[in-house]
């Protein structure tokens, strides 16, 4: 039988006590920001049921790691675990390495309850996972914290993985990542939620490692009746053109897949392009500027737009 233990982090009660949630050092909300004048309401030719709708999406965290992986780390603290090399040897191995490993992973409670018996590995993935860490996310967040950030959370599913735009190619690099999870529930059926965020990564002596994961809590009861955010078209439109007088002309919007460019020539004489990834509750949510400059060089652009209506 599977010891499984159930570590809780009770932290400190004050304004700066970190939030965590499945490995990640900050939970955020997805909502409605601050409202600023000229917002257009949601536009009423949309079927607002699209914002309903779980994701059909692949997933991608499906590396073959059967029981006889995880056999040899059984009842080890995850100080006592050395990682073989390959599993760190590139940025984006690594993650899905990660994501394989905490597929199997849960930690269910008494509180919030689903599946039928044991659910995957149970607990045993958890120390192994968390020495895909930096040391100094470790020291940021202790391995109790990381245990209860899981609290509730029987299976974990990687639905996107993009490289940011890094035009220096500088160090660290940093990933977009959209993950599915199936959660126990207090009235005991599981059911799913969402999650986007930001995983930094790091050489760390020749391997690569986690150093940071933020994310950001999927809504899917905002879009549908709020405002105009759920369209990267509309944001560049707004926030760029009519807030910051930045666009002289929007050229045609470029699909890949989850992922949209949308290019803009400026009024200022540079060219200006915005990513945007389109979440599972079918909002597009920017996670990268770029401007090239009158030389011909991309190279990364931090507009706050709130800082143009601001000054108005």
């Amino acid at each position: 039988m599977r010891f499984r233990r159930r570590a809780r982090f009770r932290g400190q009660d004050d304004e700066k006590t970190a939030v965590y949630v499945m490995g990640a050092e900050r939970l955020k909300k997805q909502g409605l920001k601050r409202e600023y004048p000229k917002e257009k309401e949601t536009n009423p030719q949309i079927d607002v049921e699209q914002f309903f709708r779980p994701s059909r999406r692949s997933i991608l965290n499906r590396r073959v790691l059967g029981y006889q992986f995880f056999e040899p780390y059984n009842e080890k603290r995850y100080e006592d675990i050395n990682l073989p090399p390959s599993l760190l040897d590139t940025p984006e191995k690594m993650l899905l390495n990660y994501f394989s490993i905490l597929r199997e992973a849960e930690n269910l409670t008494t509180e919030l309850i689903g599946g039928c018996g044991t659910v995957g590995e149970a607990m045993d993935p958890f120390p192994i996972a968390y020495n895909f860490f930096t040391k100094s996310y470790q020291q940021k967040m202790p391995y109790a914290s990381y245990l209860t950030s899981f609290e509730g959370v029987g299976h974990t599913n990687l639905i996107k993985l993009y490289k940011l735009p890094n035009p220096a190619n500088v160090q660290p690099i940093q990933y977009f990542v959209e993950i599915e999870t199936i959660n126990g529930t207090a009235a005991g059926v599981s059911g799913f939620q969402y999650h986007y965020g930001i995983i930094t990564v790091i050489q760390d002596g020749g391997l690569s490692k986690i150093d940071e994961i933020t994310l950001t809590g999927e809504d899917f009861l905002c879009a549908a009746y709020h405002g105009w955010r759920q369209q990267g078209e509309t944001v560049v439109d707004i926030e760029y053109g009519e807030w910051c007088k930045l666009i002289k002309k929007r050229l045609p919007t470029k699909r890949d897949g989850y992922v949209k460019t949308i290019d803009i020539i400026g009024t200022d004489g540079n060219d200006y392009r915005f990513i945007f990834i389109q979440l599972t509750n079918d909002t597009d949510v920017l996670v990268s500027q770029l401007m090239k400059s009158k030389q011909g060089k991309w190279g990364m652009a931090h507009i706050d737009p709130t800082k143009c209506i601001e000054k108005q």
